[in-house]
């Protein structure tokens, strides 16, 4: 499975919730979560992202705590992705560090989430970074990442709200800042 997404900064969130709303976009209640991103040891930023493959330790407000790992193919909103619930967050996090990965950022934030066909539609207040909007497809066949990217923004841009398109994942921004 490939998650190919746009990611959108939001300078009315009001108004990106009446487009939303307009669009037929019903979101949940804001869910709570508490993330902490992890590299394979000894990557760097200037490394880039393609073809490393990342980890994130997610708990969300429920108690429930999901490991998920993400590698890039054409760009960083462009990944194969695994998950799966885990029962202990403390011991995950020490089986993610005993195989050689490295903790990076913690990103905290409130998320509401929705659907618009098979678009998922995230509405995230990031602690320390501002709103965004993110759109989502995931997908089992072999279109082109970057084809399916162009779609989403036309999607996205048919709101009629300012956004500010970001390439950059929520710990790349979390990063710059701190």
């Amino acid at each position: 499975m490939r998650e190919i997404e746009t990611k959108y900064r939001v300078t009315d969130p009001e108004a990106l919730m009446l487009a939303l709303k307009a669009a037929g976009v019903e979101l949940g209640e804001p869910v709570f979560q508490d993330d902490q991103a992890y590299a394979p040891g000894g990557w760097t930023p200037e490394m880039g992202k393609v073809g490393h493959t990342f980890a994130r330790l997610r708990s969300l407000d429920g108690g429930v705590h999901v490991f998920t790992t993400k590698t890039p193919l054409a760009n960083s909103m462009e990944c194969v992705e695994h998950e799966t619930v885990v029962a202990d967050r403390e011991r995950m996090h020490a089986a993610v560090l005993a195989m050689g990965y490295e903790p990076t950022v913690r990103i905290v934030k409130s998320r509401q989430t929705g659907a618009a066909d098979e678009i998922s539609v995230c509405v995230d207040v990031v602690e320390g970074v501002g709103a965004f909007v993110e759109l989502e497809l995931v997908i089992d066949d072999d279109r082109d990442g970057l084809a399916v990217q162009a779609e989403l923004d036309s999607w996205a841009r048919g709101l009629g709200v300012e956004l500010e398109r970001t390439t950059d994942t929520y710990d790349t921004l979390v990063r710059a800042a701190a």
